[in-house]
């Protein structure tokens, strides 16, 4: 019995473990842009069925109403990105944009095409809007490319882009941003850079204008920040704490106990 408490307590410590990984990767992850956070399910492994239930009595002939089983601890089930909204902080950028509702910017390093809810965008030196990053520059996708001169700009809701140039007042319509939408959001794949790339387990990306067919709105010079509610991460890792530390309490009383049967053999 002592042997089982130690496997069970064992796996309990392991998920603890799997569980404190995540809760920090969120903590860390509470200033990103378009963050969001990720929770962890748990499942419970093989039961052992000492006496299964609906056996029937040798004595009574009756069937047996319950059964004897003991369970052999936890493990992890999945992880699942929480797409719920973050709060929206007002910049001074007009390339700035967020995203208020469902849908993801689509981006391309040249190669791939990946989707994210950063919308810290920029213009680079040959004017297009690009994905401010350090590392490397995601164009946006289909591409937007603003002329030198360009002196204002104006993005709609439903992301079209008006321009005006130097030496005009006249506003000139650039372009359009589309959104893109999955069937199955959590089924895409975080490969960091507030980055995600499509699987088989997302489906295609349904592309289309902002704020048509469920997708969200784009509000001009506002980032989404992320969704990470730190109170709600702290209570998480308390309760990780104390799970973690009533496993190794278990393994404790078992290897005890195991003790205890080994110094009766001596006698």
């Amino acid at each position: 019995m002592s042997l089982r408490a130690l496997h069970s307590a064992a796996t309990g410590m392991e998920a603890g473990t799997f569980s404190l990984d995540t809760i920090a990767n969120n903590l860390a992850n509470a200033g990103t842009n378009g963050f969001k956070r990720t929770t962890v399910n748990f499942e419970d492994l093989y039961y052992e069925h000492l006496r299964p239930a609906g056996v029937q009595d040798s004595k009574s002939g009756s069937l047996t109403p319950v059964g004897i089983s003991v369970g052999l601890g936890t493990q992890v089930a999945s992880t699942v990105v929480d797409h719920t909204q973050g709060n929206l902080k007002q910049t001074n950028s007009p390339t700035d944009l967020a995203i208020t509702g469902e849908g993801f910017f689509p981006v391309t390093d040249g190669v791939e095409t990946f989707y994210t809810r950063d919308g810290a965008f920029t213009r680079n030196t040959d004017g297009n809007l690009v994905l401010a990053k350090s590392s490397q520059g995601y164009l946006l996708q289909p591409n937007i490319t603003f002329p030198q001169d360009t002196t204002e700009i104006s993005i709609s809701a439903d992301g079209v882009i008006a321009i005006k140039q130097a030496g005009s007042q006249l506003s000139t319509e650039l372009g359009q941003i589309q959104l893109a939408r999955f069937v199955n959001q959590e089924g895409l794949l975080q490969i960091g850079d507030n980055l995600y790339a499509e699987t088989s387990s997302s489906g295609t990306p349904l592309l289309g204008v902002a704020a048509t067919e469920g997708r969200g709105k784009i509000e001009q010079s506002f980032l989404e920040g992320s969704n990470v509610q730190p109170v709600q991460e702290l209570v998480e890792l308390i309760k990780t704490q104390r799970n973690f530390e009533l496993n190794s309490q278990v393994i404790q009383a078992a290897d005890q106990a195991l003790q205890v049967v080994s110094n009766l053999r001596r006698f």
